[in-house]
């Protein structure tokens, strides 16, 4: 499972079963750090994932601001209550591709907006898994479904 955060909502993907493919998978609206952490947790356990990534917002210089050590730090705690390993990945840009490929599609306006954290989510684990495909990689630990 992928994960893309931010301050209000949290965007879920999920890949099939093969790991080649990353679709949107819904999206957490935060309220309280706790509650987003047992709601996206609950998401990996009924998902069945082995692994989970989540987006750093990276500055564009590629160094780490407070954004993405809030980031990790939630990462870590959801990987922890969930039990699940944690890869943390760039998210640079995956918003900007998420946004252009759903206005392609037509979608608009408020639809979009409830839909684009998820959709940001699956390009950043598509890429993963591409990157993953293309250099050959070996499954993430335990064989897990990310």
């Amino acid at each position: 499972m992928a994960m893309d955060p931010g301050s209000r909502r949290i965007g879920l993907a999920l890949s099939d079963e093969g790991q080649s493919l990353a679709t949107p998978h819904g999206t957490v609206h935060r309220t309280s750090r706790e509650q987003a952490v047992a709601e996206t947790a609950e998401a990996i356990r009924k998902a069945g994932a082995g692994l989970l990534l989540v987006g750093l917002p990276l500055r564009l210089d590629g160094t780490e601001g407070p954004e993405a050590r809030r980031a990790r730090q939630l990462g870590d705690a959801i990987a922890e209550r969930a039990q699940v390993a944690v890869e943390y990945v760039d998210e640079r840009f995956t918003t900007v591709v998420a946004e252009r490929a759903l206005g392609a599609a037509g979608i608009k306006g408020t639809k979009r907006r409830k839909v684009v954290d998820q959709a940001a989510a699956a390009v950043l684990l598509q890429g993963y898994l591409d990157g993953r495909r293309n250099r050959g990689g070996a499954p993430p630990p335990d064989d897990g479904e990310p």
